[in-house]
């Protein structure tokens, strides 16, 4: 049997020149407990994320949010050198404490956001950076123009958006082009269906995070257990397929701390659902996701 290999999931092209598989690793999960210090388990976490590199990912995506540094130290220190390989990074987020996430969306602290990362990495300009989010409390034009600023000088080549709608994209064109959208969507989250379909029309990479809704979809209770079942896959790989079936446009990134995990993920990549396997995981998925929605 052929080794799982995440060339099997296509390519996108990022901003016209990045050309990245569409199965790539996030790397939230190389942390600790509410995404903050460092993981549990640093050799195992380290081990993920050269397997992944291993098995043909060559888009990492990460975020100074992420421990806070964490992430970005960890990538550093098992993948530098970069080669061949895209880093997208993220910036726009404080995090005092686990599970807190505070934006701070103000143009001095996104130019030291952008700045902190190029030290991190040690990288002289970022592949692909995001907003990571629009702060509400700034005017969104401040924001955008920084961005647009750190690129014009040199610091970003391209510049996402992470977590915005279809009329934000649309205002942030008018600073710079964006070079991929960075939104939370999964088989039972799909509130972000609008943006997927405006990136699809654009032409921009749609980039799925959170795609096994940190691991509910993988858990052996899953609402996809039965389906991997018959199909014989995991509930992970039966979501991640549907993922890449769903747009020609859309970029999968889980993450995991684990090895064995990162290949089982990698290994979706050449599982061909048949049309009626599709259907099926999207009905079960939309059934589940009304069962999750608050009640009026």
């Amino acid at each position: 049997m052929n080794a799982p290999s995440a060339d099997a999931a296509g390519t996108v092209t990022i901003g016209g020149d990045l050309v990245v598989n569409r199965l790539g690793f996030g790397t939230m999960r190389l942390t600790g407990a509410g995404a903050f210090g460092p993981p549990r388990d640093l050799d195992a976490a380290r081990a993920a994320l050269r397997a992944s590199i291993d098995l043909g990912v060559n888009l990492i995506d990460t975020s100074n949010a992420f421990g806070p540094l964490v992430a970005e130290l960890l990538v550093r220190e098992v993948l530098h050198p970069y080669r061949d390989i895209t880093i997208a990074t993220k910036g726009g987020l404080l995090r005092p404490a686990p599970f807190q996430w505070n934006n701070d969306g103000r143009p001095e602290s996104l130019r030291t956001m952008v700045d902190v990362s190029l030290k991190v990495l040690a990288i002289e300009r970022i592949d692909l950076w995001y907003l990571q989010r629009i702060d509400p409390n700034v005017p969104a034009d401040e924001q955008f123009g920084v961005v647009a600023e750190l690129q014009r000088a040199g610091k970003i080549r391209h510049i996402g958006l992470s977590e915005v709608s279809v009329e934000q994209i649309v205002a942030a064109g008018k600073h710079f082009t964006v070079a991929a959208v960075d939104n939370r969507y999964h088989v039972i989250d799909r509130g972000h269906e609008a943006v997927l379909e405006h990136c699809e029309r654009a032409g921009i990479p749609f980039v799925a995070h959170f795609p096994l809704a940190t691991g509910a979809l993988a858990a052996p209770d899953s609402v996809l257990a039965r389906i991997a079942q018959r199909l014989g896959i995991t509930a992970a790989q039966a979501a991640i397929a549907w993922l890449l079936a769903r747009s020609k446009s859309l970029v999968a990134i889980p993450g995991t701390s684990r090895p064995d995990h990162a290949r089982e993920n990698i290994a979706a990549a050449s599982i061909a659902l048949s049309p009626e396997d599709f259907a099926e995981i999207e009905r079960v998925g939309r059934k589940a996701a009304m069962l999750r929605a608050p009640k009026p």
